[in-house]
């Protein structure tokens, strides 16, 4: 289950902005995180509370923001949306696709005091 060391890198990087911001108490994160990231939610929310524990983010809501994932195609030279790695164009079918969206997995925010 990687979402235990996402989690881990998570509270990394809050601790290192606790350290350079002076903040000590963290109250929300919001993730964003695209369908195409390879990220089970449901296992990613279990271990945030878990790994928190006993730091500056113990008991901070996690919000999960999902972006859409999209892909340019070289054929048709338009943005399309796509649901997962591979499919066709919506538009004209072509396989020769290029992600442009949806790997994604970021800290959007950090609610602190």
């Amino acid at each position: 289950m990687h979402e235990m060391s996402i989690c881990e890198s998570i509270l990394d990087i809050i601790k290192e902005q606790s350290r350079t911001q002076g903040f000590t108490r963290v109250d929300r994160v919001c993730l964003e995180i695209g369908p195409l990231a390879g990220v089970e939610i449901d296992a990613l929310e279990f271990g945030f509370d878990v790994v928190m524990r006993n730091s500056v983010a113990e008991g901070a809501k996690l919000e999960i923001h999902q972006s859409p994932a999209e892909a340019w195609c070289m054929q048709c030279a338009k943005t399309v949306p796509i649901k997962q790695r591979f499919d066709a164009c919506g538009e004209c079918g072509s396989y020769q696709l290029q992600v442009t969206g949806g790997e994604e997995l970021r800290i959007k925010e950090l609610e602190v005091n």
